[in-house]
């Protein structure tokens, strides 16, 4: 199975638009969303069947027995984040929120009243309909470990379409432990960015990071015609690094409308698709080198 991701390095670039639009122009049998904090690929390809869920569970986080409990302090004091508290009438209790399951309660507590318990952090979703395979997953409020779930992510989607020849992967915006989590073992990288100074910030700092693992990369730009002269500085760029540079897509209402109606930019005949097909082209000879 050959894995193309699609990264941005920040959010609201069009990495989602381009995904979908490759995943529709492939007819890829295998794709996923590692986006876990805010997946919305889903939206888009219209899933009709329900998909099989499954709890993940990341790090344990602590409790405390009051029939137990001393009430001596010690898990307070030496709780580095300040997630055990003392009510009026001195029982103890645990924020799950500030709470990193570090464990430092559970060892200097002198009476066992602590305990690490399992905890659902996230839920993991697995569509396999019309001889798709679709792996997703949603991570809940205020649960950290993302990058951890991005890899079951990934995992879930392979093993369910061992047989798959591509399989198109809609990674995380940022360079965190979600996007470092989707690159491992990917054969390439389609990076879309966008013609202003955060996107050319960003497009920078995902290739250093996609560099890190010698991962093939290659660039393409969204909405080039809101700012030509950062356009060319990204084409400019591509040039001196020696970085593929496989097109552009226009600023496009009609994309807008398209996705707004849960469709792709490449179901509809506009601008933005007939570059989407392009770049689809494009990447594909990349990918094949």
């Amino acid at each position: 199975m050959r894995q193309l991701l699609i990264l941005s390095g920040k959010g609201g670039t069009g990495k989602t638009t381009v995904a979908s639009a490759f995943i529709k122009l492939s007819g890829a049998k295998a794709f996923a969303d590692c986006d876990v904090d805010a997946p919305n690929l889903h939206l888009i390809m219209g899933q009709r069947s329900e998909p099989r869920r499954t709890d993940y569970y990341g790090m344990p986080k602590a409790e405390i027995d009051a029939d137990i409990c001393v009430q001596c302090n010690g898990c307070a004091e030496h709780c580095r984040f300040d997630a055990i508290s003392v009510n009026s009438a001195g029982e103890y209790s645990v924020d799950r929120f500030d709470c990193e399951g570090c464990g430092v309660c559970e060892s200097v507590c002198p009476v066992g009243a602590v305990a690490l318990r399992p905890e659902v952090s996230g839920e993991l979703m697995l569509y396999n309909g019309d001889g798709r395979i679709f792996s997703t997953a949603q991570l809940k409020m205020g649960s950290g470990h993302s990058g951890m779930l991005v890899t079951e992510v990934k995992k879930q989607m392979k093993d369910a379409a061992a047989n798959a020849e591509l399989a198109i992967i809609d990674g995380s915006p940022g360079i965190g432990c979600p996007v470092i989590a989707s690159l491992s073992g990917v054969d390439m990288v389609l990076i879309v960015t966008e013609p202003s100074v955060s996107g050319i910030s960003d497009m920078e700092r995902i290739i250093k990071t996609a560099e890190v693992f010698g991962t093939k990369t290659a660039v393409c730009v969204n909405k080039y015609d809101i700012n030509t002269v950062n356009t060319e500085r990204i084409e400019g760029f591509c040039r001196s690094a020696g970085l593929p540079y496989v097109g552009k897509i226009p600023f496009d209402p009609e994309a807008v409308r398209a996705i707004n109606n849960g469709m792709t930019i490449v179901d509809v005949d506009c601008p933005s698709g007939r570059a989407a097909r392009e770049i689809y082209k494009n990447t594909m000879e990349v990918l094949s080198e």
